[in-house]
């Protein structure tokens, strides 16, 4: 049932005439406690069109933050249940730091965590939306600039290989 409901939104998402809506919504996603990454719809789409390298990568820095936002306002509401995990070094690095602690928000497996944990520790909102989008935004413009700069021979030998 999942798998199928997945199968689906990514036929949906593929769509090319809605590259950066499917951008935006896989960059909400990936941000929320969801297993998806959203870097390769970034990279498909400006690798389809080299003028919206910047488009791109400005929609999915704002739609990564809105989910960091998301995580952000779950965290706040899950104080209760994560009242055992206050004694963990995340706790106390969100303590001591504060709101810059987010810039590791685009940290795979840790950074929506980190938005959740800061939700609960009931960090300044809008500082924390700051320093979860530049952590974000230069996440996306390294990788998909790096990405950008590997040669097309590569992708096709790796297509190949499996």
């Amino acid at each position: 049932m999942i798998e199928s409901a997945v199968r689906w939104l990514l036929d949906v998402l593929s769509v090319p005439d809605v590259g950066l809506t499917s951008v935006f919504l896989i960059s909400i996603l990936s941000a929320t406690l969801l297993p998806l990454g959203s870097e390769p719809a970034v990279f498909a789409v400006t690798k389809a069109n080299h003028a919206l390298f910047w488009p791109a990568i400005l929609v999915a820095t704002a739609g990564n933050t809105i989910g960091g936002m998301i995580d952000y306002w779950m965290g706040y509401g899950a104080k209760m249940a994560l009242a055992k995990e206050r004694e963990s070094r995340w706790f106390g690095w969100l303590q001591r730091y504060g709101a810059k602690t987010l810039l590791l928000a685009w940290l795979p497996a840790i950074g929506d965590p980190l938005c959740a944990l800061a939700g609960w520790l009931k960090l300044p909102f809008w500082p924390s939306v700051f320093y979860m989008a530049i952590g974000k935004f230069l996440r996306y413009v390294t990788m998909t600039a790096a990405l950008l700069y590997v040669p097309d021979g590569f992708w096709r030998s790796l297509v190949n290989l499996f």
